[in-house]
């Protein structure tokens, strides 16, 4: 599943080591700004940094047309975080960030994501 806004949702994101991100973000960073986590769908990245989550959405046959959105924390209303119950068939965790312009973000993390740094990263910066 692609990072697709227009869905509001991003699935089966796993965690990937920060040196697999994709170069194309370095040039996005801000001063000070530096990324924290990463994870990655089929072909899209999504890159939590200490100021935002940018969503990476790679698209056409090529993978040269990208799309790079951009989640500030500072626009954060509330988030929530979902984690999976005892013998659910796919124990997946979810994420979902509201924003103040009431946008939603859904994103699906794999089982083995560590969710607790992803909240607490995001409740770092959100309620500052």
């Amino acid at each position: 599943m692609s990072v697709n806004f227009n869905k509001d949702s991003v699935f089966n994101l796993k965690e990937i080591k920060l040196d697999s991100i994709r170069k194309d973000v370095a040039g996005l960073l801000i001063e000070g700004e530096e990324a924290v986590m990463a994870f990655h769908s089929v072909r899209d990245q999504l890159v939590f940094t200490n100021y935002r989550i940018i969503a990476i959405d790679i698209q056409g046959v090529t993978g040269t047309r990208k799309a790079f959105t951009s989640l500030p924390y500072a626009r954060i209303q509330y988030f929530t975080v979902q984690t999976p119950g005892f013998g659910e068939l796919f124990p997946d965790t979810e994420l979902f960030v509201m924003f103040s312009n009431r946008f939603t973000a859904r994103f699906e993390f794999k089982s083995k994501s560590d969710i607790g740094k992803i909240a607490r990263l995001i409740g770092n910066n959100a309620l500052k």
